[in-house]
């Protein structure tokens, strides 16, 4: 309610250009996402909104982000052409022990990199990257129930691609 009456406080005056610094910091799901509807429309009756968010699925609501790490400018663009720009095979990688399977996956010479995602694993794979043999490897580590999904990436894993030097 608080972040919502700031919002309405800010309104007050009309203004052409709306800043607003990771506005939904501490705020519940529900709240983040009406907040979310109500900069929704501002932004159609013309109001320009500049945020600040360090919540990728709330960047991917914008028209443009800037990707910034360490007060660099890593890439500018619409979210799906950052999207779109990703360009290397994910995967969607679990098992019933994660920590033993995140660090086994990276000592795989065709693990590119190797990052937790929500519930699962996301694995940048290199062009020898075979699921069925990476399968069959951490078994022989005593590994099990390991799943091996290819995944779309997102503005999260693009993220995490360039602020680890990527291209």
């Amino acid at each position: 309610m608080k972040q919502k009456l700031a919002l309405g406080c800010a309104l007050i005056h009309r203004p052409e250009i709306l800043l607003l610094d990771e506005p939904t910091t501490g705020v519940d799901a529900v709240s983040r996402s009406e907040f979310w509807d109500m900069l929704a429309t501002l932004r159609e009756k013309g109001i320009t909104i500049l945020v600040s968010t360090s919540y990728m699925d709330e960047a991917q609501r914008c028209e443009q982000i800037a990707l910034i790490n360490r007060g660099r400018i890593l890439r500018v663009d619409t979210p799906a052409r950052l999207v779109a720009g990703i360009g290397e095979s994910l995967y969607a990688v679990s098992a019933r022990e994660m920590y033993p399977l995140l660090l086994a996956l990276r000592e795989i010479p065709s693990v590119k990199d190797c990052y937790t995602f929500g519930a699962t694993l996301h694995v940048v794979a290199g062009d020898d990257f075979n699921p069925a043999e990476i399968a069959r490897a951490l078994s022989n580590r005593g590994l099990n129930d390991i799943k091996i999904e290819p995944t779309q990436g997102d503005i999260e894993d693009l993220f995490i691609k360039l602020a680890d030097g990527g291209q």
